[in-house]
């Protein structure tokens, strides 16, 4: 519970002290990776949040995100994570992922602006933000593996 609130006061300090912060970020490294579904392999185009500020910034003020893009955030280790949509125009599927690329849990279709928490159920190392309704409409649920070199498993 501890790492938890430490998590969320952090979170929340980089977001209120983001330069810029009405705009959305551009210039991130961007990766492809492919999550086994049940309804076969989906893969994505995804920008890299690899560091504070690109991952306190996230997908804020976009207003527009396609059906196989994404952002994918690496912690690097794993933790219990929360997420937040402040700022965030569009709706999102957040899933949490562990480090061995198996997805734990799934925030479908979260509130735009909301500024409550949604938190992992367990210690992850990544989040993958996708349009919302993306994880239900492709057939992705817990347990399905995203294979991307932040897990060492890219496809």
């Amino acid at each position: 519970m501890r790492a938890l609130l430490a998590s969320l006061i952090t979170l929340f300090v980089l977001c209120a002290c983001s330069p810029g912060q009405d705009k959305p970020q551009t210039g991130l490294a961007k990766a492809q990776i492919v999550i086994d579904t049940n309804k076969g392999p989906a893969t994505f185009d995804v920008e890299m949040a690899v560091d504070n500020a690109a991952r306190a910034k996230g997908l804020m003020f976009r207003t527009e995100l396609g059906s196989h893009e994404g952002m994918l955030f690496d912690f690097g280790k794993e933790e219990f994570r929360a997420f937040w949509m402040k700022n965030t125009v569009i709706s999102l599927d957040m899933l949490f992922i562990k480090a061995d690329g198996t997805v734990s849990t799934i925030a479908e279709n979260t509130i735009p602006y909301s500024e409550t928490p949604v938190p992992s159920s367990e210690p992850v190392q990544a989040v993958l933000e996708l349009k919302g309704g993306a994880a239900r409409q492709l057939g992705i649920a817990p347990g399905a593996k995203v294979h991307a070199r932040i897990f060492h498993n890219a496809p």
